[in-house]
């Protein structure tokens, strides 16, 4: 009895083991894609930069004397963010002030104006420098201060919390 012979080439081959060769190869993309992806973060994590927070340095702040009997003035500090991540400055307190807001100034056409900030970004590898023609802490002042004070400020931060900071009494201008 001589029956069927076994398909001896690809040509020959049934519908069954084409379905098999075509499966495997659908399947090696997405596996090939996938292998790709996790070598790649791997390499990125082992470089320390995946994930790694915002680490926040607060220089020493300067605030200018009232003058005249007013109660208001600024302080102004720089805030350098040499972490992976980027954070946002939220808000400012001291124990020897009082409304205390960051403001933001702006120039236009036709004129300067300042305005309320909720917060402001510190991008990764960023420095922001506080000055009076762009961002500043404003506050009303308590009691009576003089030049070479120091004030205490705790600034908060959306990621890293609080970093305590001193800005010195300085004349406007100096």
């Amino acid at each position: 009895m001589t029956g069927p012979l076994p398909p001896t080439s690809s040509a020959e081959a049934g519908p069954g083991n084409r379905r098999l060769r075509e499966g495997l190869i659908s399947v090696l993309a997405p596996v090939t894609a996938c292998l790709t992806a996790l070598v790649g973060l791997t390499a990125w994590t082992t470089a320390g930069a995946a994930g790694t927070p915002a680490r926040i340095e607060v220089g020493i702040g300067r605030v200018f004397l009232p003058y005249a009997d007013r109660e208001r003035t600024a302080a102004f500090f720089r805030i350098t963010n040499t972490g992976g991540s980027g954070d946002q400055l939220v808000s400012v307190t001291s124990p020897v002030v009082e409304a205390v807001m960051l403001s933001r100034h702006t120039s236009a056409a036709g004129g300067d104006s300042m305005r309320m900030a909720s917060s402001t970004e510190i991008p990764a590898g960023s420095t922001l420098q506080m000055t009076p023609s762009t961002l500043d802490v404003m506050m009303t002042v308590k009691g009576r201060w003089h030049v070479g004070d120091a004030v205490p400020f705790v600034l908060h931060f959306r990621n890293s919390g609080p970093v305590e900071a001193v800005a010195f009494v300085v004349r406007p201008g100096s």
